[in-house]
């Protein structure tokens, strides 16, 4: 983002006589003023002020630990075979990936196992619907800025035609820049900010749930008593081919060796 606005910066700089003369704060305030109160009239100030908040998290390409992850899966299952129950417990508390806490949880409480693919499915439900609806808050401000844009080029063109008959030309021109770096503004917001936020955040949220479908299947082999070395290598064979899964989103997510169990 930064190098896409410094290129349109040196750009300006080595083709115009006055490059202040794209600065142009009235006409900023009238993109951004009208972007955040139209957003802010859309949805509760809650969730706008919840997704600035997450925004920084999201930009600076957040680690998902899988490989700790798996290794946590490993551990818990070498203990249940071992049957130190206790050592699981102490294990749980240090969890830092709550999901994860919670699935194991459930499989030492003895939970059955339709009940544990219910409860984390609809974890990971909620997660997706969630952090989609922030997304689509980045990509609503999108179809906003374009549009004040157009709203600070009629006011411009208003301006200059009621000054026309009384004005000099200097008057004629400051009003004609506002009409047309409005649009400029709109622009340069919407495609250089606000619509990649929201495609690094919906490229994020399917990240975390490919994770979360990990983890159940994971759940689901400790719940089952399987080796570990097995769900090792199962969880490994998940990781090794999840972009493509990001990238192919029509290709099963499944086994067809356990039937009912999808990654959801």
């Amino acid at each position: 983002m930064l190098g896409g606005l410094a290129l349109m910066v040196w750009a300006v700089t080595f083709t115009a006589d006055d490059p202040v003369a794209f600065l142009n704060l009235p006409g900023l305030a009238v993109v951004i003023g009208g972007t955040v109160a139209a957003t802010l009239i859309s949805y509760p100030l809650h969730e706008v002020a919840r997704v600035f908040h997450i925004i920084g998290v999201v930009m600076r390409n957040e680690k998902l630990y899988a490989k700790e992850d798996v290794e946590e899966l490993v551990s818990t299952a070498q203990m249940m075979a071992r049957g130190d129950l206790g050592k699981i417990e102490d294990r749980l508390a240090r969890l830092k990936n709550p999901f994860l806490r919670t699935g194991l949880q459930l499989v030492v409480d003895g939970t059955p196992v339709d009940d544990i693919m219910d409860l984390l499915q609809w974890r990971i439900g909620r997660l997706r619907a969630r952090e989609r609806a922030e997304a689509q808050i980045f990509r609503t401000m999108a179809s906003f800025a374009p549009a004040f844009g157009m709203l600070g080029t009629l006011l411009g063109l208003i301006n200059m035609l009621y000054a026309m008959d009384n004005a000099g030309f200097e008057q004629i021109g400051r009003n004609m820049s506002v009409a047309l770096i409005t649009t400029l503004y709109g622009l340069v917001l919407a495609n250089l900010a606000f619509k990649p936020v929201a495609l690094k955040m919906e490229r994020r949220t399917e990240r975390r749930v490919m994770l979360m479908n990990m983890v159940l299947e994971g759940v689901l082999l400790v719940h089952d008593q399987r080796s570990p070395a097995f769900i090792r290598e199962t969880l490994n064979s998940f990781m090794e081919h999840y972009e493509d899964e990001l990238n192919d989103q029509s290709r099963p997510r499944g086994r067809s060796g356990r039937k009912g169990r999808g990654r959801g």
